[in-house]
């Protein structure tokens, strides 16, 4: 029986950052995960395939130049679904690739199969080749992720009624989809098929949608992909899926049907923990098979046992997953290391992207503190004009007592990126003084940062000590 430092179950983002910081630290590490190529959902169904498919659909069908070249523009005319994966599988296994050369160059031991608690210090690990392998380590680390929540009452069949991760193995592309739930996967895939001129449908039983992002951006974000053709449907929940064979027919509570050549069922995950055995271990679960933590070092109600990642809920981001992992394992091997920023960027790759860090005005308004607005259009930037880009915008939140910005939201080319100006700025506690007094490349979408900055500048009260003093005239020198 072979005995580690650290065990790793499952190798996401968060299992990925654990073992290499073990490995770096001289400790002996080993991580195991089911599926035969490491990576986790992140890379094989998740994170890395949503985004490289809609790079792909992005670049193939012209989409960013359509407000030039015309609607019909396109780079590519007969755009199949081997045209959407072939990048996808060479992306994948450049991920692979990295990730096992990382794993040998910090000695990382790796092992292929089903692990289960035995008690709270041993895991037994059942390889496809039928052996079985017991294991001991001081320190666990449980990062299994998630599954696709898949109910009774949806009729899944793999080709026309799927869930997100079957879907990334689609045989064609549909002429018409459902996209059920309209989380950040259903919104994901919703507007990025939409850009390939599929007639999408998505259908979101609550009034409401993504809640955790500032209302102004949501109607924005809204109004352009109605106008991209999402038909967006609130507040409809649904009765029925049925599978017709040659469509599928969803008939909804308002008395409306829905019918579409494919159905994608995207809502909800569970985590990944129905096979480790955790009672054995003396853990136990959430309602959606989640672990609870403490957020500060990871350890779950066993003191030696550490969780880190989707697995643990709440942000489920694979950039917040990686942190949690290193600090998981430093905590883990007693090794002091920095504490996790308190903002953090979220992103969503929808078309267009969104992306926000720090608090919407909503939460400006529930905590009671006093603010005032910044806003600017992409279309006011030069670089805006050069890309053709008719949407888009920033809005920052400011502190009317501090001055301190405090939060950020985007919507629109490159959110994503474009973030990280913002969160350098919230976490080292920034002005508006900053974006008014600096200067930002010219001609750049970040320059939106500026204009924003102006616009809130403007309308608040101005310090004494920028105040000019002018002394007062002497009657006598007249």
């Amino acid at each position: 029986m072979s005995h580690y430092d650290l065990i790793i179950v499952g190798s996401g983002p968060a299992g990925r950052a654990a073992a290499i910081q073990a490995g770096k630290l001289k400790r002996r590490v080993l991580v195991i995960d089911r599926k035969d190529r490491l990576g986790g959902v992140s890379v094989h169904t998740g994170t890395i395939p949503s985004k490289t498919l809609r790079e792909t659909v992005l670049n193939l069908s012209g989409w960013r130049e359509r407000s030039f070249y015309g609607r019909a523009y396109r780079v590519k005319d007969n755009i199949g679904a081997e045209d959407l994966k072939a990048r996808l599988h060479m992306t994948l296994d450049h991920e692979v690739d990295v990730l096992e050369h990382q794993f040998n160059r910090n000695h990382v031991d790796t092992l292929h199969g089903m692990a289960r608690f035995v008690d709270a210090y041993t895991i037994e690990v059942a390889t496809e080749a039928g052996d079985v392998t017991r294991l001991t380590a001081d320190r666990f680390l449980i990062s299994t992720g998630t599954k696709t929540h898949r109910p009774d009452t949806v009729p899944f069949n793999g080709r026309t009624v799927v869930d997100s991760d079957e879907f990334l193995e689609l045989a064609r592309i549909p002429r018409s989809l459902i996209v059920v739930g309209a989380g950040v996967i259903g919104v994901e895939y919703a507007t990025m098929f939409s850009a390939l001129d599929v007639r999408v449908t998505l259908i979101e039983p609550r009034d409401t949608f993504l809640d955790f992002i500032d209302r102004m951006l949501i109607q924005d974000f809204t109004h352009q992909i109605r106008e991209n053709g999402v038909d967006l449907r609130l507040g409809s929940a649904i009765e029925r899926i049925e599978d017709a064979g040659e469509h599928i027919e969803v008939s909804l509570a308002n008395g409306r049907h829905v019918r579409a050549e494919m159905l994608l069922f995207a809502a909800g995950r569970m985590g990944a923990t129905s096979a480790l055995n955790l009672a054995a271990a003396g853990l136990t679960t959430d309602h959606r098979n989640r672990i609870e933590v403490n957020r500060k070092t990871y350890q779950t109600a066993v003191p030696h046992i550490y969780a880190a990642g989707d697995v643990i809920g709440h942000p489920s981001l694979a950039s917040t997953s990686v942190q949690q992992g290193r600090v998981a394992a430093c905590h883990a091997l007693d090794i002091p290391t920095l504490p996790e920023s308190p903002w953090f960027p979220y992103g969503i790759y929808s078309v267009p992207e969104i992306s926000t860090c720090g608090m919407s005005e909503e939460e400006m308004q529930t905590r009671g503190i006093p603010y005032e607005v910044g806003v600017a259009r992409f279309r006011e930037t030069s670089r805006g004009h050069i890309m053709g880009l008719e949407h888009g915008l920033l809005k920052m939140l400011f502190s009317l007592k501090t001055r301190r910005v405090l939060g950020v939201q985007i919507v629109g080319e490159g959110a994503t990126e474009l973030i990280h100006i913002a969160q350098a700025v919230l976490n080292l506690k920034g002005t508006v003084d900053y974006f008014v007094q600096n200067t930002f490349n010219y001609p750049t979408l970040a320059e939106a940062y500026k204009i924003a900055g102006l616009d809130a500048f403007n309308r608040m009260p101005i310090p004494e000590e920028y105040k000019v003093k002018r002394e007062a005239a002497n009657p006598e020198a007249s």
